[in-house]
């Protein structure tokens, strides 16, 4: 049972984060919403901290298999480069209440350290996936031009989630392309 409990307050606690826009969540509301006391929420992952932490594992577990099976799907620089910001911008990692989760975590990692280290394990890892596939595409450039896309990825989300209805991930996906576009045209 606590692999099945333990899922369902991560799952709650994403959605309690996109509803609320804010860390502004109690364990109690998220234990509500996952059918359970908050006492046993407290018992499975001892501190709200804890529960947020746990719910940004999952959704960079699920970010990183996204990325992982785009890129196994395809060849060469410019294809992977697309899948990679094709899978930042999916369905399934750019809904509202995972956009809502991911701009919380930035905001948890100013003050915790463990939020920190795990959203600098995401950016290395974004930096390296767009990187490969940049220098063979743009040369020298490839390093400004992944912390640009790095930065527009981030402001994109910061966008989605400031909008009224839900993110749209055509949108999205449109708007770093036409970026992407902009830098291969200017080659090496």
């Amino acid at each position: 049972m606590e692999p099945i409990r333990k899922a369902a307050l991560v799952k709650a606690t994403i959605v309690e984060l996109g509803r609320a826009g804010s860390l502004d969540v109690t364990v109690s509301q998220i234990a509500k919403r996952a059918g359970m006391s908050s006492a046993l929420a407290h018992h499975y992952f001892g501190s709200k901290e804890d529960i947020f932490l746990a719910a940004m594992r999952h959704i960079l577990s699920l970010y990183g298999a996204e990325v992982r099976g785009a890129l196994a799907a395809v060849d060469g620089p410019e294809a992977r480069l697309q899948a990679i910001l094709r899978a930042s911008f999916s369905p399934g990692n750019f809904r509202r209440e995972a956009v809502g989760a991911w701009l919380n975590f930035y905001v948890l990692a100013q003050t915790v350290p463990e939020a920190r280290r795990l959203l600098s394990v995401y950016q290395r890892r974004l930096r390296s996936n767009l990187l490969s596939c940049l220098r063979p595409l743009v040369g020298v450039r490839a390093d400004r031009a992944a912390d640009a896309l790095g930065a527009l990825i981030d402001g994109v989300y910061l966008r989605e989630a400031l909008k009224e209805g839900p993110p749209d991930s055509a949108a999205a996906v449109a708007t770093v392309m036409e970026f992407v576009a902009s830098e291969l045209g200017k080659r090496k």
